[in-house]
C-alpha cells in the first residue's frame, strides 16, 4: 500500500526540492516526454562511473535525486529516475586493495571501462560490470527505482550520434565558451577547516570526469575524442575533421596508429565530458541533477555546461552541490584496505532503512558520517528513539518526513525487523554467544520474560547486521571471551565490603532476571550498600555512589570476563546464565 504523502508542513529539504522541480518542469513544459493533455514527465538524473568500487560517498549521488524523485512520486506525478552509468570512460587507475586485481591492469588504462578485464574470478564480462552489480544489488536492497542507462550502448549503438556531429559542427561556438574559463585564474582556495579522511579525499576525487582535458589540441578544439582502432585507448588527437563529408582523422600516441573515419557511421569515441554532460541534460530532459564539490566549482563542468547545454536547445537542470560523506572506524574494515566502504558493506551491518536515514535527513550541502564503529550503536539508539516519537507523534515534521522516506518509498514499506531490539542488545548477545542460534534466543528470550521471543526470526535482520558487525568490525582483543573457572585470587582479596555487594547481587538473581530487573539491581547493589534505597534516583543520591557503582562494574567484569570493561552488565549476566553467574561469583 502507497505511503501517504507528507504534509506541506514538514518544510524539509525533500519537500522543499520537490516544490521547485515540479513547478520547473510545469514551466519547461510542452517537451518532447509530454504528450497532448498529459502532464510531463519529469525527470531527474544521477552519473555513477563503474571505475572501481562504488562507494558511499557515491551512493549520494544517487539518494539526493531518488529522495526527490520519490516526494514528487507521492503527489501523484510521473516521475523518472536516470541513473547513467559512465560505463564508456576511460579506465583511469588501477584502484587499490580491490581482489583478484594486480598491476598488470595497468596495461589497460586508457581503455573504456567496457574493454576492461574483470577481477580475476569475477563472474561478470567485465571490469564496468563486476563493480555495477554490487551497485544494482544494493539499491534494490534500498528500495531506489531508476532507470539505468549504459553509456557504451548509447554511444557505440549510435543514439547520440546526431549529438555528436552537432557539438563537432559547432565546435566554434564550444570552444569560445570554454576559453572564458581556460584565461581565469584559478580561484584561491579555501583554507581547509580540518584535514579529510580518506572516504571525502575518495569523494572529493570523484569519477575524475572533472579533470578531463576539453578537447583542445595543437590541430584545433574538437569536442569528441576517438578510442584507438587498434589498442583500444582514449589517447588520440583529433588532426582534422570535415564538416560536409564528416571525415575525421586522429592519430593515437600510444600505439602510432592512424586512420580516417566517417563520424557519421563511426562509433567508437565519445564526447569529451564538459560537452557530453550538458548535451545529455537536453538529450534526456533533466530537470535535477546534484553534483559533487569537484563539479561544481567555478569554472568546473557544472558551471560551463550551465552555457554549453543551450547550444543543444536544453536548460541546466536544478543543481544542489552535495557534500562529502566520511567513515567513522574505517580503519577496521578488512573488505575495503586501500579504498573506501560501498553501500553492499554497509548494509551488511546496519538495515536499509538506517542507512535511507542518514541520506534522508541531512540537506545536501552538509556532510555526514556513516559509522563502522562503536558509534553504529547511537545512531541507532537515536533511530529507535525517532521511531518511537513518530509512533506517538510527539516527532517535529521534519523528523517525522525524514523518518518516512527512509522506511518506505511511494511505492510501500520496506522489510523491516518485525521486534526491533536495541541494537547494542543484539550485538553484545552475539558477541558472547559467538552466533549460537540456541543461546541467542535462550538470552533473547529472557531479556522480557513477560513477552518471551518466540523465534529469531522476529529480530531479523537486524539481528543478522548486527551479528555481523560484531565479527567484522570489533577487534579479537575487544571480543567479549566469558572466563571458564572462578578468579579464586580475586575472589579472595575482596575485603567484606566487596564480598557483601557480591552476595547481595546473587540473593536478588531470581527475582530479577530480565533485562530491566537484572540493571535495577547491579544499579542498585551499590546505593543499599551505602544505606540508600535501591530505587533512589540520581538527584536523591551523593556523588560517591556514582565511584562506588563503577567500582563495583569493575569488580565484577574482571571476575566475569577478565576485563574492565566489557557488555552491558544486565545483557552480559543473561547471557552467561545464572548458573555459571553463580560459580564465578564464588557461590
Amino acid at each position: 500500500m502507497p505511503i501517504v504523502a507528507q504534509s506541506t508542513e514538514t518544510t524539509d529539504w525533500v519537500s522543499r526540492y520537490a516544490d521547485e522541480v515540479i513547478e520547473e518542469s510545469e514551466r519547461r513544459a510542452p517537451s518532447k516526454s509530454t504528450s497532448p493533455g498529459t502532464a510531463p514527465v519529469v525527470v531527474v538524473a544521477s552519473g555513477l562511473s563503474p571505475s572501481g568500487p562504488i562507494h558511499l560517498g557515491n551512493l549520494r549521488e544517487v539518494m539526493t535525486p531518488h529522495l526527490v524523485a520519490d516526494e514528487i512520486r507521492r503527489r501523484g506525478h510521473v516521475v523518472r529516475h536516470l541513473i547513467s552509468w559512465d560505463d564508456y570512460d576511460r579506465y583511469r587507475k588501477v584502484p587499490a586493495g580491490v581482489p583478484g586485481v594486480d598491476e598488470s591492469w595497468a596495461q589497460h588504462i586508457g581503455k573504456p571501462l567496457t574493454s576492461v578485464p574483470a577481477p580475476k574470478g569475477s563472474e561478470h564480462p567485465n571490469w564496468a560490470e563486476h563493480f555495477k552489480a554490487a551497485m544494482i544489488t544494493s539499491l534494490a536492497e534500498l528500495g531506489v527505482e531508476y532507470d539505468g542507462i549504459s553509456q557504451t550502448e548509447q554511444y557505440t549503438s549510435g543514439v547520440y550520434r546526431d549529438q555528436v556531429l552537432f557539438a563537432m559542427k559547432h565546435r566554434g561556438d564550444i570552444d569560445a565558451i570554454l576559453e572564458q574559463y581556460r584565461t581565469k585564474k584559478a580561484p584561491a582556495k579555501q583554507k581547509q577547516q580540518k584535514p579529510l579522511d580518506e572516504a571525502e579525499i575518495e569523494a572529493a576525487e570523484g569519477s575524475g570526469a572533472a579533470a578531463e582535458d576539453d578537447g583542445s589540441s595543437d590541430a584545433g578544439y574538437f569536442p569528441y575524442k576517438p578510442y584507438c582502432g587498434r589498442c583500444e585507448k582514449d589517447l588520440t588527437t583529433v588532426t582534422a575533421y570535415d564538416d560536409d563529408s564528416t571525415e575525421l582523422t586522429y592519430t593515437c600516441s600510444a600505439c602510432g596508429f592512424s586512420e580516417t573515419v566517417r563520424l557519421n557511421e563511426f562509433n567508437r569515441g565519445k564526447l569529451v565530458w564538459k560537452v557530453d554532460w550538458p548535451m545529455r541534460w537536453a538529450y534526456e530532459g533533466v530537470v535535477f541533477e546534484p553534483s559533487g564539490v569537484d563539479h561544481s566549482s567555478p569554472g568546473s563542468s557544472f558551471q560551463v555546461g550551465g552555457q554549453i547545454v543551450g547550444l543543444f536547445g536544453g536548460k541546466q537542470p536544478i543543481g544542489p552541490m552535495y557534500a562529502f560523506v566520511g567513515i567513522s572506524g574505517m580503519a577496521k574494515m578488512s573488505s575495503s584496505k586501500g579504498g573506501v566502504p560501498t553501500p553492499a558493506d554497509a548494509l551488511q551491518i546496519m538495515e536499509p532503512q538506517l542507512l535511507r536515514w542518514l541520506y534522508a535527513r541531512r540537506r545536501p550541502n552538509q556532510s555526514f558520517k556513516i559509522a563502522f564503529d562503536q558509534e553504529i550503536q547511537r545512531l541507532y539508539d537515536e533511530w529507535d528513539k525517532l521511531e518511537g516519537k513518530v509512533a506517538d507523534g510527539s516527532a517535529l515534521p521534519a523528523d517525522a518526513a525524514a523518518h518516512s522516506r527512509a522506511v518506505g518509498t511511494a511505492a510501500g514499506e520496506l522489510p523491516r525487523t518485525p521486534r526491533p531490539m536495541p541494537y547494542r542488545t543484539l550485538a553484545s548477545v552475539a558477541d558472547i554467544t559467538a552466533g549460537a542460534e540456541d543461546q541467542t534466543l535462550r538470552i533473547l528470550s529472557e531479556l522480557d520474560p513477560g513477552n518471551p521471543l518466540g523465534s529469531l526470526d522476529e529480530v531479523r535482520p537486524r539481528l543478522d547486521r548486527a551479528e555481523t558487525w560484531t565479527n567484522t568490525q570489533v577487534p579479537a582483543e575487544e571480543r567479549t571471551v566469558v572466563r571458564e573457572e572462578p578468579d579464586t585470587e580475586l575472589l579472595k582479596s575482596l575485603d567484606d565490603q566487596g564480598r557483601e555487594s557480591l552476595r547481595l547481587l546473587l540473593d536478588g538473581l531470581d527475582a530479577n532476571w530480565s533485562l530491566d530487573g537484572l540493571t535495577n539491581l547491579v544499579y542498585g547493589v551499590p546505593k543499599v550498600q551505602a544505606g540508600f534505597p535501591a530505587d533512589a534516583t540520581a538527584k536523591e543520591l551523593p556523588p560517591e555512589i556514582k565511584v562506588a557503582q563503577r567500582t563495583f562494574f569493575a569488580r565484577l567484569y574482571h571476575l566475569l570476563v577478565s576485563r574492565d570493561t566489557g557488555p552491558r552488565l544486565p545483557t552480559l549476566l543473561l547471557a552467561v546464565g545464572q548458573d555459571r553467574v553463580r560459580k564465578l561469583l564464588g557461590e
